[in-house]
């Protein structure tokens, strides 16, 4: 394939691409900054924020495109961007997070764990990695991030679990849930990006990549499970979340609005009329609320707009490394590209490339989805992850090299899972 001259903005894009990844390498320094240098403490605390850094950096993009390019061509090109995808996982997780439909699932898991004849908090922070991972499948993975998430926050990690404890569940937990959406052909963004033009539908997607990935969410959950199954059952209270009673009515009705946002998840127009109308309904019911997290959904979607900004003049180098490249190579390739990059991003790329075989899409889609878990940046649910399990850390941050090695053990099961079964 002829390769193509990369211009000047794709040349200073990568550059801002490649420092933005490594500026979300170093939040603990910037937080370290806010503590030694009081006078400048508010503009460390905003750099040393995860969720800020790919919006700061697309800005700065952008900046240089004015520069470079001029104001009509840098307006273009954001006007020529795709921002359904962060308007999405700000709507879903707002939605998941509210009171009746935590309330809802936390009922849900509890009725379960109550049928597996262990400790209490040991099988509910089972199913809080296994089950709620592979519901993601059906409610999209960033809901079942959402959920996930809290149920871990409230239940455990605000328990004082130790560190090594709390890493390899985050670890672990990015993995299962960027895996765990491969059971159907809408839930999982990697795999939303070319299951339309490969004609891919639910049926294959749970043949040849579903059986696999739930094999290693279960593998991985049980693991961890019973490596740690001491301390979980000594510190763990599930049942430190989920409030009192909820009315039957009002969770209906929270639970419709979720599958209303999760049915028309490609229509902004329509999911963001129907959260609009969420909102009304949540302020009449106040009694049965608790804050919203739109602060939280707010900075998530900024980071993954910054991430839409920053990707969009990333193709001339991603393109060129995926083709020709043997399968099993590029599935370990896939696995780490998307590490530094976005899985949804790195399999639109690999949708553009015309005339590829069945092995190029399956090593590209399996990898993508293997390597979700390693980074932040890597699936578009893990920021909504660390907005919310952050402030159970040191310094209210997630060390990225802390999440890269907690991650890696799972990572490995997922990959014998989609290669060897």
């Amino acid at each position: 394939m002829p390769t193509t001259l990369a211009t000047t903005p794709e040349i200073v894009a990568a550059v801002i691409f490649a420092i933005a990844v490594l500026h979300t390498f170093s939040t603990k320094f910037f937080a370290h900054l806010a503590h030694i240098q009081p006078r400048h403490a508010g503009l460390w605390h905003l750099l040393a924020e995860v969720e800020v850094v790919f919006g700061f950096w697309a800005f700065i993009l952008v900046g240089a495109l004015f520069a470079l390019s001029g104001p009509g061509a840098a307006v273009n090109y954001l006007e020529d961007r795709n921002f359904t995808e962060p308007m999405f996982v700000f709507v879903i997780m707002v939605i998941a997070a509210s009171r009746p439909i935590l309330h809802t699932v936390i009922a849900i898991v509890r009725l379960i764990a109550a049928m597996i004849p262990i400790n209490r908090s040991v099988a509910v922070y089972f199913l809080c990695l296994s089950a709620v991972p592979l519901l993601g499948s059906f409610i999209t993975e960033p809901a079942a991030m959402t959920l996930a998430a809290l149920m871990l926050r409230d239940g455990y990690f605000r328990q004082q679990l130790s560190n090594r404890l709390k890493y390899a569940t985050i670890g672990l937990l990015f993995v299962n849930i960027s895996i765990g959406g491969t059971l159907t052909n809408f839930a999982a963004p990697p795999v939303l990006m070319v299951a339309a033009k490969w004609q891919w539908d639910t049926l294959f997607m749970l043949s040849h990549f579903g059986w696999k990935a739930a094999f290693a969410v279960f593998v991985n959950a049980a693991t961890l499970t019973w490596f740690f199954r001491n301390e979980i059952a000594a510190k763990g209270k599930p049942g430190a979340s989920g409030g009192g009673a909820m009315p039957a009515t009002v969770a209906g009705i929270h639970i419709a609005f979720l599958v209303g946002v999760v049915v028309f998840a490609h229509h902004p127009v329509v999911f963001m009329g129907l959260f609009l109308f969420f909102l009304g309904y949540t302020e009449a019911y106040k009694q049965h609320q608790d804050r919203l997290i739109l602060r939280e959904g707010l900075l998530v979607a900024f980071f993954l707009a910054g991430l839409v900004v920053l990707g969009g003049l990333q193709q001339w180098w991603l393109q060129s490394t995926l083709t020709g490249v043997e399968p099993t190579l590029l599935y370990f390739l896939a696995t780490a590209l998307t590490a530094v990059t976005d899985n949804a991003a790195l399999t639109y790329l690999a949708s553009l490339v015309e005339g590829v075989n069945a092995e190029f899409k399956y090593a590209i889609v399996a990898g993508a989805v293997t390597g979700g878990g390693l980074t932040i940046i890597a699936n578009a649910p893990n920021p909504a992850g660390v907005a919310i399990l952050k402030s159970s850390f040191d310094d209210e941050s997630v060390s990225p090299l802390g999440l890269l090695l907690a991650a890696l053990p799972p990572t490995c099961v997922a990959i014998f899972a989609f290669l060897a079964l």
